[in-house]
């Protein structure tokens, strides 16, 4: 990591907030030295069967905010989520910050606009974002200097967020009985899935590695904070010194036995345009099911 700037002297304060039904991991992120802060992998609430949007996940982040008199900065996407809605944009509009995720959203942008049908309306330049991250472009929140790391696989504008000591690792890994996330959607690959957890791994032994998911393998407890050093060392899918071809057969294998996450469908046509929800000719908020593709 001799090219970026890795600062393990920062170690901010994260604060987790898991969504039970996404099994989703949500980071209230304050800087060590003001009052800024960031948040990571924000959730919005869904009842699919109902067609029903409401905010209880987002409203208690703001709140969290609101109490300790923080500054928002910062709204990070670390990818374009297939199994949750994101809530950037309803927390921007009560707390300020700018949103921003992985570059490479145009490539997914241009891809599931096809999948949906989406008409030339529908930007497919990342415009919908604030800022849209290259590998190893920097940014700050207060005093602290963060900076992306491009890690493709699970989609190719997966990125991992280094805060000082604290990375958010998207899905790029889970936590080290749960091993890593599915390579298998369009985009994805095996194989850059590995080189970038690699990369993810050649962090300092110490960096505090946060989840954007767990599902309490074995019945165990949640938990979503990890480090480089355990992952190394315990990670069932390239703990010990996995070689690359035989991560690549068992992410390829698995992957072929899982089914598609619930709410892939409306979580892909929201998420790709930073949080918004598409809208009919009348302005109504509309969803898509498009058949046979997906």
């Amino acid at each position: 990591m001799t090219n970026y700037p890795v600062n393990m002297d920062f170690a901010p304060d994260v604060t987790g907030f898991f969504d039970p039904a996404t099994n989703t991991i949500s980071y209230l992120v304050k800087d060590p030295g003001s009052s800024a802060c960031a948040i990571v992998d924000p959730v919005m609430d869904i009842d699919y069967a109902a067609g029903r949007l409401t905010y209880e996940h987002a409203d208690e982040i703001i709140a969290h905010v609101r109490e300790r008199g923080l500054t928002l900065e910062w709204l990070i996407e670390t990818h374009v989520h297939a199994d949750h809605l994101s809530g950037a944009p309803y927390i921007q509009e009560r707390l300020g910050g700018r949103i921003g995720i992985g570059a490479q959203i145009i490539e997914v942008q241009d891809t599931f606009g096809k999948v949906f049908n989406e008409g030339t309306e529908f930007q497919r330049d990342g415009s919908q974002f604030d800022a849209l991250f290259a590998d190893g472009d920097t940014y700050q929140v207060g005093t602290m200097t963060c900076f992306a790391l491009h890690t493709p696989g699970h989609t190719p504008a997966c990125m991992t967020h280094v805060m000082g000591d604290a990375a958010f690792v998207g899905d790029t890994l889970f936590m080290p009985d749960g091993g890593s996330a599915r390579a298998d959607f369009p985009g994805g690959s095996a194989e850059d899935l590995y080189d970038s957890i690699q990369r993810v791994l050649s962090l300092p032994d110490p960096m505090r590695l946060f989840m954007c998911h767990d599902y309490g393998p074995g019945g165990r407890a949640i938990a979503w904070e990890t480090t480089v050093a355990d992952q190394k060392a315990h990670n069932i899918h390239v703990g010990g010194g996995t070689e690359k071809d035989a991560f690549v057969k068992l992410r390829t294998e698995r992957d072929a036995t899982l089914s598609m996450p619930t709410l892939i469908i409306p979580s892909l046509q929201v998420n790709m345009r930073a949080g918004d929800v598409p809208t009919d000719d009348e302005g109504r908020p509309v969803l898509k099911v498009p058949l046979n593709v997906l």
